[in-house]
């Protein structure tokens, strides 16, 4: 789906990144992890459902085997809005003992879901635990976490868009855009 299917909902004009955009950052992302992970075991751990676009692309740009998997944490339900409780609704199937363990993410927003994804995963005792995200949200960012791979710094507004959802609608929209706020007002 692209911004002519959500006319009205997503101005041209309010599409902060496309999907050309998107992909080459993330491939220039790839080549990036791929030199820091040289010779080394790589656990992709994917946060759904948002970061399934973002893991699905950076994983078939790099050229290395990886394996993955995913956790699913809410902090938001449907609003626009972070709630700052945190649930763990699906947990990593595997044993990231003395694992290098980098999360992928599609978006830190005030970084309070992320910082603690990140202290509950340390707890398991991994080799390493790195941040891929690809958008953050500068002006949001309540709780300093440490990302070592951004693709883009955004504006603190909502979008959606590549795995970004309102109200579990707009996924797969192939941009990144900015929501019209009458549709969730």
């Amino acid at each position: 789906m692209d911004q002519t299917h959500v006319a009205g909902e997503i101005e041209a004009d309010q599409v902060l990144l496309t999907e050309k955009q998107v992909l080459d950052r993330l491939g220039e992302m790839a080549a990036q992890i791929e030199a820091d992970y040289e010779g080394k075991d790589l656990l992709l751990v994917g946060v759904l459902k948002g970061a399934v676009m973002v893991m699905a692309d950076l994983a078939r740009s790099l050229n290395r085997h990886v394996e993955m998997d995913w956790m699913a944490v809410s902090s938001y339900g449907s609003g626009t809005k972070s709630s700052g409780v945190v649930r763990i609704l699906k947990d990593l199937d595997t044993d990231i003992k003395d694992r290098h363990v980098l999360v992928v993410e599609d978006i830190i927003d005030t970084g309070l879901t992320l910082s603690w994804l990140i202290t509950n995963l340390k707890s398991r005792g991994p080799a390493s635990v790195e941040i891929a995200t690809l958008l953050r949200k500068p002006e949001a960012v309540t709780m300093d976490v440490d990302v070592t791979y951004v693709g883009f710094d955004i504006p603190n507004a909502f979008v959606v868009g590549y795995g970004l959802d309102y109200d579990e609608k707009y996924r797969n929209l192939r941009c990144i855009g900015t929501l019209s706020p009458h549709v969730y007002s």
